[in-house]
């Protein structure tokens, strides 16, 4: 099977720019990197397997087709929709935020 394109959306740039920024800020330099490859391994994975995401918060956002993927060893959750023809990602959130109050701040919500 072919991997599907990995899109993020305008407001899910600024949440992995803020992710950095944060990480450079609090911790260092090396912690910054380890997200950024964290978050491109997840995007390998959910564009090969989109269907492993989780729909917990689709069914209490009722947004149909909403999934989420963790990025391990990172508190952070990629949030997106599956298309025919490529992945489109809505968010990267911290886990321990209001998700279902972030997500109403997404670009097409």
């Amino acid at each position: 099977m072919k991997a599907k394109a990995v899109i993020p959306r305008e407001q899910a740039n600024r949440d992995v720019d803020e992710a950095v920024a944060c990480y450079l800020s609090e911790a260092s330099e090396v912690v910054a990197i380890g997200f950024v490859d964290a978050l491109e391994k997840t995007y390998g994975h959910i564009g090969r397997h989109p269907a492993t995401g989780s729909p917990r918060y689709a069914h209490e956002l009722n947004l149909p087709g909403l999934r989420a993927w963790p990025l391990k060893g990172y508190p952070h959750h990629v949030f997106y929709v599956e298309h025919s023809d490529h992945i489109d990602v809505w968010r990267v959130l911290h886990g321990q935020r209001d998700i279902p109050a972030w997500m109403q701040e997404s670009d097409g919500v």
